[in-house]
């Protein structure tokens, strides 16, 4: 005879509901995370640098990272897209916010991806999600 087996957890999205006020926090907080890591790239990069600058950035990457995420899911050549659709638009939107050319916005931009990166990674094993 065998044990019975034990039902597995329900996927995230059906515990969170997964409604709009669900993508409301989670564009919040991506704006929150990529404004953070931006102002630490900014700073580094380019010296000391109001953060308001940042936020006026962070949901720019956000609402395109959450817009296109679910062509992200459905092969490993559409992340290369989602990503670079991504740092276009954060591109023109730092280039914009700081008033920097494209050609000194880029550096910034991808120096700010690799901060987020390493950051996101990080905070993904403190809260044990890798």
């Amino acid at each position: 005879m065998q044990a019975p087996v034990a039902n597995p957890p329900p996927p995230l999205q059906s515990v969170t509901g997964g409604g709009p006020l669900a993508l409301v926090v989670t564009f919040l907080l991506a704006s929150l995370f990529y404004a953070f890591t931006l102002h630490l790239a900014a700073t580094f990069f380019i010296g000391e640098v109001p953060s308001q600058k940042a936020a006026y950035v962070g949901p720019v990457p956000a609402a395109v990272s959450i817009l296109l995420q679910q062509y992200g899911l459905s092969s490993s050549l559409l992340v290369g897209v989602v990503i670079v659709a991504t740092l276009v638009a954060e591109l023109l939107a730092v280039s914009a916010v700081y008033r920097l050319k494209f050609r000194s916005a880029a550096p910034l931009v991808v120096l700010h991806f690799g901060f987020a990166a390493v950051m996101g990674v990080a905070l993904a094993n403190v809260f044990g999600v890798l």
